[in-house]
C-alpha cells in the first residue's frame, strides 16, 4: 500500500499541490537592473501583454522620496523599458512594504525579457505580489506538481531564461506551515536547513545573513550554504 508521502507517479495519493519561494536572478532584466543600482525596491502586482510588449504594475518603495526618486529616474533611462508613468498607489498599501515611502508605477517593456511567461507556463502562479530588491526577484507561487517535477519544471526555466533560480522555502499551500519530510536528509543538513529556517533565514526581507547562520552553527559560510543547497535539492527530488 502507497503511503502518504508517495508522489503521483509512483502510485501514491494525488499531489494536491505546494506553494514555492523562489529568489531568481535573469539577464536583461529592467527590474533587477534598477533595484541593484538603487536603494529602493518594487513589488509587482501583475503583468499583461499585447503584440510582444508587456505593460506591468509596480508599487515603488524606499525610506525616501530621494530614493524613489532616483529608482524612477533610473527606470526611465534604461534601455529595456519603453516608458513609465506614476499611478495612484492602491495596491501598494494593501500589501506590507519594507520602506517609508511608496509611489505607484506602470511601466512598459519587452515582454521577451521577462520571467513571467517562462513561469506561468510551466504552472508556477504567483500567490503574492513578486518583490524585487537588490538585484533579485522573489517569487511565491502554487504549483499542482510533485517534488521531481517542480524540480523538473524549474530547470527548464533555468534553461530558457538562463536564470539563477534558487528555491527557498517549499510548504503545503493549506496552512503556509507543512513541510515536505526531512528524513533524507543528513542530520547535519537537517541542522543547518532548521536553524535556518527557525532563523527566518527563508522569509522576505530575510532576518539573518547567511554569514550570521554559519557563526551561530559554528561553520565558515561556504560550508553552510552548501549544506543548504544540497538540503534544497533534496528536498525537490534532486538527489537521492
Amino acid at each position: 500500500m502507497a503511503t502518504q508521502g508517495e508522489d503521483a507517479e509512483g502510485g501514491g495519493r494525488a499531489e494536491r499541490g505546494v506553494r514555492v519561494t523562489l529568489d531568481i536572478w535573469h539577464p536583461d532584466c529592467w527590474t533587477l537592473e534598477v533595484t541593484a543600482e538603487t536603494d529602493a525596491g518594487l513589488l509587482g502586482h501583475g503583468v499583461h501583454s499585447i503584440d510582444g510588449t508587456a505593460t506591468g504594475r509596480f508599487t515603488a518603495y524606499a525610506d525616501s522620496g530621494d530614493e524613489l526618486d532616483a529608482l524612477v529616474d533610473a527606470i526611465r533611462a534604461s534601455d529595456l523599458t519603453e516608458s513609465v508613468w506614476e499611478t495612484d498607489d492602491d495596491a501598494g498599501r494593501e500589501t506590507p512594504i519594507a520602506g517609508s515611502a511608496t509611489r505607484g508605477l506602470v511601466v512598459r517593456y519587452d515582454l521577451s525579457n521577462s520571467i513571467n511567461d517562462a513561469l506561468v507556463s510551466r504552472g508556477f502562479i504567483p500567490d503574492e505580489p513578486v518583490r524585487m530588491q537588490d538585484g533579485r526577484e522573489h517569487w511565491t507561487v502554487l504549483v499542482q506538481e510533485t517534488r521531481r517535477t517542480v524540480h523538473d519544471r524549474l530547470e527548464e526555466v533555468r534553461e530558457e531564461m538562463d536564470a539563477d533560480v534558487r528555491v527557498e522555502l517549499i510548504t503545503a499551500p493549506e496552512d503556509g506551515s507543512g513541510m515536505f519530510r526531512t528524513d533524507a536528509l543528513s542530520e547535519r543538513q537537517r541542522e543547518v536547513y532548521r536553524l535556518a529556517r527557525r532563523r527566518d533565514y527563508y522569509t522576505w526581507p530575510r532576518e539573518v545573513s547567511a554569514g550570521e547562520l554559519a557563526a551561530e552553527a559554528g561553520v565558515s559560510k561556504a560550508t553552510l550554504l552548501e549544506h543548504l543547497r544540497k538540503a534544497e535539492s533534496k528536498l525537490l527530488g534532486d538527489e537521492a
